[in-house]
């Protein structure tokens, strides 16, 4: 039985200007302790998929669950990263990067010092005291990957996590979230426009169709992980492989649209 499992899963959005259809018969399976990257255009539902798993939203038809229990609120052991970051402007770096540990009822001392040792971990020992208004976009994207690497979870999702970061502090931070990764052996979920990131952070890296979303191919990529990845013939084959899918499936996309308009 997978950890992460989405069974037929639609998802629509409704409101006065009438509905949206975000994903439509939506199947994936992640097993325990996998790393998976999901890639697609925009507005072809990944970050609603992240949401599902996360527990903030119930899907329209379909089931999502987690070892078999229905994902119908958020749990303690998944952690989500947000493309909006989530942080609390009243509170400094420090108290941002421990808040998930407080709602979880750990000891001040404690959750201080594990949020002291997170925010070392992305490189931002020396802004403790400095509120969110004060950090840069980067930054603030480094204080929400402290904040959940701070708690001690099975499930880490994560939609955009290093977008709004330099590249060599992008590449320095895909370490990072590798190493973790690596030590914690909790299952890691990745949404991300970056094929080079896909690659390098997906065991298995899922291709979404535009809206409404769906999975049109999974690619397995069994080097993800091995010292030097990025300057492996493999790594650059395996991208060269994911932009050959995703242009073929959108080229298809565009002759059923003009087709559809034709008829």
């Amino acid at each position: 039985m997978p950890q992460l499992n989405f069974e037929n899963v639609s998802m629509t959005y409704r409101a006065a200007s009438g509905k949206t259809e975000a994903l439509d018969s939506l199947d994936l399976q992640v097993e325990a302790g996998q790393a998976i990257s999901i890639v697609g255009p925009s507005g072809c539902g990944k970050s609603t998929t992240l949401r599902l798993a996360a527990g903030l939203l119930q899907p329209t038809q379909g089931s999502v669950s987690y070892d078999g229990a229905p994902a119908e609120q958020p749990r303690q052991k998944t952690a989500l990263i947000l493309q909006d970051f989530g942080l609390l402007p009243w509170k400094t770096v420090l108290d941002n990067a421990a808040l998930g540990l407080q709602i979880r009822g750990v000891a001040r001392s404690e959750r201080r010092q594990t949020a002291r040792e997170a925010l070392k971990t992305v490189g931002l020992s020396d802004f403790q005291t400095h509120f969110p208004n004060q950090l840069s976009g980067g930054m603030k994207q480094r204080l929400a990957l402290a904040r959940a690497l701070a708690l001690d979870v099975d499930t880490l999702l994560m939609d955009e996590p290093l977008s709004a970061l330099d590249a060599m502090l992008r590449e320095q931070l895909q370490d990072t979230l590798l190493e973790q990764w690596q030590r914690n052996g909790y299952t890691q979920v990745l949404v991300t426009h970056s094929i080079e990131e896909a690659v390098y952070l997906g065991q298995r890296i899922v291709i979404m169709q535009s809206r409404p979303g769906r999975v049109t191919a999974v690619v397995d990529n069994p080097e993800m992980g091995t010292p030097h990845h990025r300057e492996q013939d493999a790594f650059f084959a395996r991208c060269k492989q994911l932009r050959a899918i995703i242009a073929q499936h959108a080229e298809a996309a565009q002759a059923a649209a003009t087709e559809e308009g034709g008829a």
